[in-house]
């Protein structure tokens, strides 16, 4: 069984910076792409990032420039560096692993999440 814990969440001002991370255990399953994914009060829940095992990345519109995904093989965590926050990234942040090379949010993102607020 594969376990992903979310961490790195809490309150923030707008335009600061949190880390989210994300570790990744469990046996039998070696993901093709890590991600994360978000859900606010009353939204679906959406893609964020993906990082494939390549190393390649891509990002939601709303977040390019600002948010950055990388891991670490050797710790086999995952992390979300997220700069000048909005209010509108306020949601529970939810890390995503897949054995395709692309996510689905509801599929893929199955941990307890984190939570990210952003105070205006």
């Amino acid at each position: 069984q594969v376990r992903l814990v979310e961490s790195g969440g809490g309150l923030v001002q707008a335009g600061g910076s949190l880390r989210l991370s994300c570790a990744v255990s469990g046996s039998g399953f070696n993901p093709k792409a890590l991600g994360w994914c978000r859900q606010a009060p009353g939204k679906q829940r959406e893609l964020v990032a993906t990082i494939r095992l390549d190393g390649s990345t891509s990002y939601a519109d709303f977040v390019k420039g600002r948010f950055a995904i990388s891991r670490d093989n050797a710790k086999n965590t995952v992390y979300l560096q997220m700069n000048t926050l909005k209010p509108e990234d306020s949601a529970v942040y939810y890390c995503a692993a897949s054995a395709r090379d692309y996510i689905l949010p509801l599929l893929d993102s199955w941990g307890q999440g984190t939570q990210v607020t952003v105070a205006s």
